[in-house]
């Protein structure tokens, strides 16, 4: 199984990672992801889904799933 990281606040690295509709606007949680762009458009009656399990990568078109990806903000200093 592969893996990836993602720097949650180095917006190069994750804006190349998208929803499976194509939006950025994703955010993780525990277990899934949830997409703000995919919610507007389920309230708006559109049929897609919020609330996913992968996340692909633009550049190279592969797909992760979520345990597969960890997230991580290189901002906080480790001891």
């Amino acid at each position: 199984m592969s893996s990836v990281e993602i720097d949650a606040y180095d917006d190069a690295d994750r804006w190349q990672w998208v929803c499976p509709q194509g939006h950025r606007s994703w955010e993780a949680t525990n277990n899934h992801f949830w997409c703000k762009l995919c919610a507007d458009l389920a309230s708006q009656g559109e049929d897609v889904e919020p609330e996913f399990s992968e996340l692909v990568n633009q550049s190279t078109r592969e797909t992760f799933q979520r345990d597969e990806i960890t997230i991580r903000d290189y901002r906080q200093k480790t001891a």
